[in-house]
Order: C-alpha cells, then structure tokens, then sequence
C-alpha cells in the first residue's frame, strides 16, 4: 500500500470506528481521544498530540470541520480546509484515526467513540471539558497537557497578517 493511502485511510467516520474497534486488534487497548480544529498545524499541536498519544494505544483525533470552525471562530476562518487538515493530522506517525464533527462540541462523537481518556489542553478546567462525565462514568481519566507557550494558529495567523 503506498504512503498517501495509508494516511488516507486513517481518516474515517464514526460508524467506520465502531467497527474497526470491535476488531481483535482492539481488545485491551487504551483509547485516548482529543479533539479541535487544528487550522494551521504547528510546533504546539505537534508537541500536545505526541503527549496526548503517549496516554494509551490508539489516538483518536476528533476534527472539527469547517462549518464548525467557521461557527466557533467566524468567517475568516478556518484558514485551511477540512480535508487538507485531515490529511496532514492523519500523516502524524502517533495519530491513529481522524474522524470530523460538525457540531461546537465533540460531545455527541465522545458518546459513541467511549475513549478510555479524554486529552485536553491545560488552558481547559477539567471540569469544562466536554465528555469528561462520559469518560469519567466509564472509569476513565481526563488529562490536560500543558501548552507550548507562543505557539498557537492565533497568534500565527496575527504574525501573517501584520506582515502583509
């Protein structure tokens, strides 16, 4: 199988998901599950996803897509499109699944994914995170990960624009 589609194939649905994971390959594997917009992927995501990786055995990133992100951070964005950005998050070695959400919150994906840990960044009270009552039911944990400081699309897309 060449490169390309092996990372295309990491990018699926939720039904695909519930499939694969009654699969052998499954059983007794910890799901660690985060989720955002990843507009413009850099240093601080790369460094967030490899930790939130490192939390069990298969990571699951749920991708909001660009009706999404246009409700959530308005119509200048998102800068990259849905699909490009699926298809650099699945080309990351530690990124297992890539699965999208249309809705604000990745609430309704968490519900049927049931990861065993749910990762959010530390900018996030634990208490805020959506899923945490899913996860937390099962007997699961919830972990935050510290941020890489200055680095986020904001702040990218704010250098480019004062550059320009």
């Amino acid at each position: 199988m060449n490169s390309l589609l092996k990372i295309k194939n990491k990018i699926i649905t939720v039904d695909d998901y519930l499939t694969i994971s009654k699969e052998d390959d499954f059983k007794n594997k910890k799901i660690v599950f985060t989720n955002g917009c990843f507009d413009l992927l850099h240093r601080g995501h790369v460094e967030y996803l490899s930790q939130a990786s490192d939390k069990g055995d298969i990571l699951i990133v749920g991708l909001n897509t660009d009706a999404s992100v246009q409700r959530l951070k308005g119509k200048h964005r998102p800068i990259v499109d849905e699909y490009a950005r699926a298809l650099v998050m699945a080309s990351l070695l530690f990124v297992d699944f890539v699965i999208f959400f249309d809705e604000d919150t990745p609430y309704q994906l968490i519900k049927k994914i049931q990861p065993d840990i749910l990762v959010k960044g530390s900018d996030y009270d634990e208490n805020s995170i959506v899923g945490a009552d899913i996860v937390k039911a099962k007997g699961g944990k919830v972990i935050t990960i510290e941020l890489t400081p200055n680095y986020s699309t904001s702040t990218i897309e704010k250098k480019i624009r004062d550059n320009v």
